[in-house]
Parts: C-alpha cells; structure tokens; sequence
C-alpha cells in the first residue's frame, strides 16, 4: 500500500485587470496618488495571479458616473474573464446608482484595502458614503449661510497681487504635471490602439487616421493624430 499522499494542488491562477482613478484637484489631499495605488495593487497580487496591462487610469471626480476608462476595465474583464482590481474601495465610486450598474455588469471586483468584501457589502458601504458626503455638504452650506447672516465677507481677498516670475521649481512641477496628463492620455488611448492592432490595422499613419475618425482626442488635447503622436503614445505607456 503507498503511502504517499494526494498529489499537491496546483496554485489558483486569478487574472486581474486594473482600475485606478485620480482627482486632479484632490489628489495631493487624499495621499493615494496614481502611483500609490499602483503600489498598492502590486502588493496585493500572489505570485500566481496574473495582472493584465495596461492599468486603465481615469482623471475624474469620484461623483461622477460616466468614466469611459472604468467601461472599457469593465468590457475587458467581460472579455478575458478577469476581475477588476481596484486599490482603494472610495476609488471605485460614491454614487449608489453607480455602483448598481456595476454589480449588473456581472463583472467580479475586488478592492486591495478590503479584499473580503461582497457585492452586498460593498453597496452598503457605497450607501453610507454617499450618506456623509450629503451630511458634509450640508453642514457647509449651513456654516456658509450662517457667516453671511452675520455679515461676514465670504471669499478670499480679491485685490491685486502682482505675480512673482516662476521658479525652476515652479517649471519643473508644471512640466512634471504636464507629462503625468499626457501619460495618462496615452493610457487611456491604448485600449483603442490594442483593438485596431487586432483587427489588423498595424501602420502608424493608418492607426493615426482612425484615431481621428473617430474623434479620440490627442494626448495633449489639440490637433489632430499623426504618425509621431501615435509613436509617441506607444511609447509612453510602454515606459
């Protein structure tokens, strides 16, 4: 009689795709940053799973319902099977509504600072997010109501400032923000780029031409896709 037992399972294998949100006015603030989170999601995955590229970034406000790159993780999870990952479970939205149409996807998601969350679970907590958002918005609109009853001049001072010249510092932030947006663009655009590859379009003028027939906007957001702008891209993202 052997007595060697059951052979060794192999390692589950689960394949993610990656979903990060930035605010353009509250980043700094909120201490989770795009390369935070990116950090984050990294940390969280075995070395088994399986992280699809590129991330699918997004530069919008948190209210907001319609995010075009959120859609386009999602139709990719549909496709490949995969689930979407997210850093941070307030990333992912704070609208109920929102957050219904996303359990109706039928797409699985997992959020790295609470892994064990359910569908349910994750609505409820969405809920009361979007419970003290109101509260907060509230209070402030009552504190501004108040002050101005009492004749208290609401806004900062108004009076002319001349401006200082800018720093290096100040240029070197500025171009810094600058290539984080155009990088951000280019992500954006890749998920387009990968379909018309597939679909055999290959050439750099030809992809530029489709990109404007179909009005995606340049990573810098004025004129219009050539041959250098798609290399450009391309080459952003393959960073």
């Amino acid at each position: 009689m052997s007595l060697r037992g059951p052979p060794p399972r192999a390692a589950a294998v689960t394949t993610y795709v990656a979903y990060c949100r930035v605010s353009t006015d509250k980043q700094g603030r909120s201490g989770l940053g795009l390369e935070a989170q990116q950090a984050a999601i990294q940390a969280h995955l075995r070395p088994t799973d399986v992280l699809l590229q590129p991330p699918y970034v997004e530069v919008e406000s948190g209210r907001r319902t319609d995010r075009p790159q959120l859609q386009a993780a999602i139709e990719r999870c549909r496709k490949t099977g995969a689930t979407l990952l997210i850093a941070k479970l307030d990333r992912l939205a704070r609208n109920v509504a929102f957050v219904s149409s996303l359990k109706d996807s039928g797409v699985e998601f997992r959020a790295c600072d609470f892994p064990d969350a359910n569908r349910l679970m994750v609505h409820i907590l969405v809920a009361f997010a979007e419970h003290e958002a109101e509260l907060i918005s509230q209070r402030t609109k009552a504190a501004l109501a108040a002050a101005k009853a009492r004749g208290k001049k609401l806004g900062g001072d108004r009076g002319y400032r001349p401006e200082a010249p800018p720093t290096a510092e100040d240029v070197a932030k500025a171009t810094a923000v600058r290539k984080r947006k155009a990088d951000h663009k280019a992500f954006a655009v890749l998920p387009v780029l990968e379909r018309l590859q597939g679909d055999g379009v290959v050439g750099l003028s030809e992809l530029a031409r489709r990109l404007n027939e179909m009005g995606h906007p340049t990573p810098r957001g004025n004129g219009s896709w050539t041959a250098t702008a798609v290399k450009r891209a391309l080459a952003r993202v393959a960073v």
